[in-house]
């Protein structure tokens, strides 16, 4: 496995991965958060080959070029949490949906924690797009990287629709 750490609006990023595809990508304020392996607090001089194209397009997305990903995911978890980060994927750029529709789109409503769980353990950070879903009432809830990240993200998605003075 590879890592490398890049800077990013939103705080220091980590992406972890190799020739079989991405299986990290997380986000922490603080070197200590993301291991002693940045304790200097140093992004990644070198990217290593195998994450070159997850950087790029991490950084175009940050830079509004770009809405979706095509480099190749290998994330790490049980079969039920793959089913979620797969319906994840399906939430379309600028939209939002409910845990609950989430649950209702996997088959089942009475797993709506279940479902929410699988969420909060999503190893990709934006490219599964686990902070496109919202609280029924469209609340902003529970979000591993921290509620104003998903705030920043949903706003960074949705363009603004200014109204014309004329």
């Amino acid at each position: 496995m590879q890592t490398a750490f890049i800077n990013s609006p939103l705080g220091i990023t980590k992406i972890v991965g190799d020739e079989n595809g991405i299986s990290i990508i997380s986000c922490a304020s603080s070197s200590i958060a993301l291991g002693s392996v940045l304790s200097e607090g140093q992004i990644s001089e070198t990217i290593p080959n195998e994450l070159k194209e997850a950087v790029s397009q991490l950084q175009e997305y940050f830079e509004g070029k770009r809405k979706d990903f095509t480099f190749k995911l290998n994330p790490k978890g049980t079969d039920f949490q793959q089913k979620v980060w797969q319906e994840l994927l399906n939430i379309p750029y600028g939209k939002t949906i409910s845990y609950l529709d989430l649950s209702k789109k996997l088959g089942d409503v009475k797993a709506i924690r279940a479902v929410a769980s699988a969420n909060g353990k999503n190893p990709l950070w934006i490219v599964v797009p686990c902070h496109r879903v919202i609280g029924t009432d469209g609340s902003l809830t529970g979000y591993a990287g921290g509620l104003w990240r998903k705030k920043w993200l949903i706003e960074h998605e949705t363009p603004s629709n200014q109204q014309s003075l004329f």
